[in-house]
């Protein structure tokens, strides 16, 4: 049976520039834990996204509806041996993250459209997903790399993460390509950090991520690089 994850917490996101980035990433080293994957240049991300023929997923960003989602097969590594299908909810203030452990040669057969997959998963939430993907016709839209260092605190799973080097490519399935053509989204030298936690925020962990006050901003990866290379204003 496939590993499922189930996360429900909140998420904060903020946009740094460059030196913002080097500062809040030496606070941070000062009292936190980096986690077992990061260093001090950062881990890769990358994610295939997953959409209807008319991106309902992307059009919901845009329009601003309060529950909406995202479905994403994400992997950390080229020779990666298993990737994460993930369904991200936003429920209000909450973000809920459901994910499958999936072998790499299943996660290639999704990358291709074949869902079928999913019926062999023997979970819930992967019949869920295939009833889902196959009924409104998701497809591989776009595939999305960054870089991440990231920080964690045991206590309310409190992760900080500082992404940065966005670069995507529209209609580009090359999940496990080792060097996918990709563009640079977004500023030069900008980076998002997200502040993830349950319940509330440690009020120590809140003091060092305060500091430049910032805006929270409610872009997120997947709508800026749509946004930018199918030119949709958000």
């Amino acid at each position: 049976m496939a590993e499922l994850l189930d996360v429900l917490r909140t998420e904060q996101k903020y946009q740094l520039n460059s030196v913002e980035t080097a500062q809040m990433s030496y606070r941070l080293g000062q009292v936190l834990h980096q986690d077992a994957h990061s260093s001090p240049d950062g881990y890769l991300v990358r994610s295939l996204y997953f959409d209807t023929p008319d991106n309902t997923d992307f059009y919901d960003k845009v329009d601003g509806y309060e529950n909406r989602r995202k479905i994403r097969l994400r992997i950390y590594g080229s020779n990666d041996s298993h990737a994460k299908l993930e369904l991200k909810e936003k429920q209000g203030s909450l973000q809920r993250k459901r994910s499958l452990v999936l072998q790499r040669e299943d996660a290639m057969r999704l990358c291709e459209g074949d869902y079928q997959v999913l019926l062999a998963q023997k979970s819930e939430f992967a019949l869920e997903l295939y009833g889902r993907m196959q009924q409104f016709l998701y497809r591989p839209k776009c595939l999305i790399e960054y870089n991440r260092i990231a920080f964690v605190v045991p206590d309310n799973d409190t992760r900080v993460t500082l992404d940065f080097n966005l670069r995507a490519a529209e209609g580009n399935n090359g999940l496990f390509d080792p060097n996918p053509m990709l563009y640079p989204i977004g500023e030069p030298g900008i980076a998002t950090m997200e502040v993830k936690f349950n319940r509330f925020l440690l009020s120590y962990v809140k003091a060092l991520v305060s500091n430049p006050v910032k805006m929270q901003i409610s872009a997120s990866k997947y709508g800026m690089a749509r946004n930018k290379l199918i030119g949709t204003d958000m």
